[in-house]
Protein backbone atom coordinates (compact mmCIF):
# COMPACT_ATOMS: atom_id res chain seq x y z
CA UNK A 1 0.00 0.00 0.00
CA UNK A 2 1.18 3.52 -0.41
CA UNK A 3 2.48 6.15 2.13
CA UNK A 4 -1.12 7.96 2.48
CA UNK A 5 -2.86 4.88 2.64
CA UNK A 6 -0.59 3.69 5.66
CA UNK A 7 -0.61 6.89 7.36
CA UNK A 8 -4.26 7.26 7.04
CA UNK A 9 -4.89 3.13 8.31
CA UNK A 10 -2.23 3.43 10.98
CA UNK A 11 -2.92 6.82 12.17
CA UNK A 12 0.37 8.43 12.35
CA UNK A 13 1.43 11.41 11.33
CA UNK A 14 4.36 11.75 8.51
CA UNK A 15 7.13 12.83 11.25
CA UNK A 16 6.35 9.90 13.15
CA UNK A 17 6.47 7.67 10.54
CA UNK A 18 9.89 8.95 9.39
CA UNK A 19 11.62 8.45 13.04
CA UNK A 20 9.94 5.03 13.12
CA UNK A 21 11.56 3.92 9.79
CA UNK A 22 14.87 5.62 10.90
CA UNK A 23 14.96 3.54 13.97
CA UNK A 24 14.34 0.62 12.25
CA UNK A 25 10.92 -0.40 14.14
CA UNK A 26 9.41 0.02 10.54
CA UNK A 27 10.82 -1.25 7.20
CA UNK A 28 8.94 -0.60 4.39
CA UNK A 29 9.71 -1.84 0.90
CA UNK A 30 11.36 0.98 -1.09
CA UNK A 31 9.95 1.28 -4.65
CA UNK A 32 11.11 4.30 -6.30
CA UNK A 33 10.33 6.54 -5.98
CA UNK A 34 8.37 6.16 -3.28
CA UNK A 35 8.10 3.80 -0.48
CA UNK A 36 5.20 0.82 0.05
CA UNK A 37 3.98 -0.52 3.05
CA UNK A 38 2.07 -4.19 3.65
CA UNK A 39 -0.70 -5.40 6.48
CA UNK A 40 2.00 -6.61 8.63
CA UNK A 41 3.45 -2.77 8.69
CA UNK A 42 0.18 -1.53 9.46
CA UNK A 43 -0.15 -4.27 12.55
CA UNK A 44 3.28 -3.42 13.43
CA UNK A 45 2.36 0.36 13.67
CA UNK A 46 -0.49 -1.08 15.89
CA UNK A 47 1.67 -2.98 18.21
CA UNK A 48 4.19 -0.02 18.22
CA UNK A 49 0.98 2.17 19.17
CA UNK A 50 -0.10 0.22 22.05
CA UNK A 51 2.76 0.06 23.47
CA UNK A 52 3.73 3.59 24.16
CA UNK A 53 -0.07 4.76 24.53
CA UNK A 54 -1.48 2.10 26.22
CA UNK A 55 1.23 0.40 28.15
CA UNK A 56 3.87 3.17 28.77
CA UNK A 57 6.86 1.95 26.86
CA UNK A 58 9.74 3.97 26.28
CA UNK A 59 11.68 4.17 23.10
CA UNK A 60 14.47 2.28 24.42
CA UNK A 61 11.99 -0.53 25.15
CA UNK A 62 9.88 -0.15 21.94
CA UNK A 63 13.69 -1.18 20.21
CA UNK A 64 14.21 -4.51 22.24
CA UNK A 65 10.52 -5.81 22.24
CA UNK A 66 10.53 -5.23 18.54
CA UNK A 67 13.73 -6.75 18.13
CA UNK A 68 13.16 -10.08 20.05
CA UNK A 69 9.48 -10.31 18.51
CA UNK A 70 11.56 -10.32 15.21
CA UNK A 71 13.71 -13.28 16.76
CA UNK A 72 11.06 -14.93 17.66
CA UNK A 73 9.51 -15.09 14.25
CA UNK A 74 12.53 -15.62 12.70
CA UNK A 75 13.13 -18.84 14.78
CA UNK A 76 9.72 -20.23 14.50
CA UNK A 77 9.76 -19.74 10.37
CA UNK A 78 13.11 -21.75 10.86
CA UNK A 79 11.98 -24.54 12.78
CA UNK A 80 8.81 -24.73 10.41
CA UNK A 81 10.93 -25.34 7.52
CA UNK A 82 13.04 -28.27 9.29
CA UNK A 83 9.82 -29.69 10.53
CA UNK A 84 7.90 -29.32 7.32
CA UNK A 85 4.84 -28.56 9.40
CA UNK A 86 3.05 -25.14 10.38
CA UNK A 87 0.93 -25.38 13.35
CA UNK A 88 2.94 -27.66 15.41
CA UNK A 89 4.18 -24.95 17.85
CA UNK A 90 2.72 -25.14 21.62
CA UNK A 91 -0.29 -23.21 21.39
CA UNK A 92 -1.05 -23.22 18.16
CA UNK A 93 -4.08 -24.81 16.34
CA UNK A 94 -3.67 -27.15 13.01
Amino acid sequence: MSKMEFLYRSHLDQETLQVWIEEEWLVPQVSEPDVTFTEADVARAQLILDLKKDLGVNDEGIGVILNLLDQMHSLRRALAGKSGARGSFPGEDS
